[in-house]
């Protein structure tokens, strides 16, 4: 089989060789050995098809020490293999220019401060506008080819929380922070401005949360009656207290949806504009954002057209040196500017 080369740019920043087609080396991950080839190689190129994977094996463009692969021979860990790019990337996500704000970056991983507004993955084939799609553009600046890289998203973030979001670049990374974050080694850290004074100024909130008793809301419950509970816990600290608010750090032990919003609204302190969650179980709006109860009509607390949440920090092993890592994002313009005006 014979595939024509592609000429791609080249880049120092990847574990690439430059060379006419481009390459790309990489050991066997240990929890890779026993694996076919072609599993193997689609697990460091992410955005290839199976197709085309296949493709490139029998094109004799992989090499597994050095001596060309058969598509059906396993490989161990220890063992090195070297890709020939004769063809480019074929499972593309859109790739989006953005003026992302990265706080953090290496080979393996990078962080950003993700603006209010931004989703994390679009939800509809034809969208383009998410934080995904901004990465795929940010890390095809220095890949040696379009969507050779492909971001790998660990976590989550509301639409309208703003804060830090890390992603992997590579699959090894991927797997181990992902486990991170499912064992709860991984320290999550957010400043929270509630209305109201918590009476206690620590403590945790220890409190089941489910989907409310409509079965076609996505909206969240911290109720006796609510559908499916499952365990949440989230430490908070009273950090400042203003006229009829506060600023709360909050630490979820736990990564339940919505979990800080409905923890805090539950103990009777919702986040300053959040337009679902109320005081002590109340629902604002329905699913379809139809307004249920009235908002207060001159309350002591400032208004804000968002809900005031800022995941701030992460801190957590790095998944490929081993070294600690904390990772903080500076607090979002209108929060700031809401905090600033506050202690004038």
């Amino acid at each position: 089989m014979s595939l024509c080369p592609l000429q791609f740019s080249m880049s120092n920043e990847n574990p690439l060789v430059p060379s006419s087609p481009p390459e790309v080396r990489f050991p066997v991950a240990e929890y890779l050995g026993g694996r076919r080839i072609d599993a193997v190689v689609g697990r460091e190129l992410r955005n290839h098809t199976r197709f085309r994977i296949h493709r490139l094996v029998r094109a004799g463009a992989v090499l597994i020490d050095g001596q060309v692969a058969d598509i059906r021979q396993r490989v161990y860990p220890g063992q090195q293999i070297r890709v020939r790019l004769l063809e480019p990337p074929d499972k593309l996500l859109r790739a989006t220019p953005s003026s992302l704000e990265v706080i953090y970056e290496d080979r393996w991983l990078v962080a950003v401060n993700k603006p209010a507004g931004m989703i994390i993955h679009p939800a509809e084939v034809d969208r383009a506008d998410t934080l995904v799609n901004a990465l795929q553009w940010h890390l095809d600046q220095t890949a040696v080819a379009a969507g050779l890289l492909r971001p790998g998203i660990v976590h989550r973030l509301d639409r309208d929380t703003s804060g830090v979001v890390v992603a992997t670049k590579d699959h090894l990374s991927h797997r181990r922070l992902s486990i991170g974050f499912q064992e709860r080694t991984i320290r999550k850290t957010y400043l929270a401005m509630v209305e109201g004074h918590p009476a206690e100024d620590d403590g945790t909130i220890d409190t089941p949360l489910g989907q409310v008793t409509d079965p076609e809301s996505h909206l969240v419950s911290a109720a006796d009656d609510a559908i499916n509970p499952r365990p949440a816990q989230t430490d908070y600290s009273v950090l400042e207290k203003f006229d009829g608010w506060s600023v709360i750090e909050a630490r979820p032990l736990t990564g339940r949806l919505h979990q800080i919003r409905v923890h805090l609204a539950s103990i009777g302190h919702p986040l300053l504009g959040d337009p679902f969650y109320g005081p002590r179980g109340e629902i604002r709006r329905d699913r379809s954002g139809t307004l249920l109860i009235e908002p207060p009509a001159a309350p002591p607390w400032p208004a804000i057209d968002r809900q005031a949440l800022h995941a701030h920090s992460l801190s957590f092993e790095h998944p490929i040196t081993g070294r600690p890592l904390t990772i903080e994002s500076p607090l979002a313009e209108d929060l700031s500017r809401l905090l600033s005006d506050a202690r004038r």
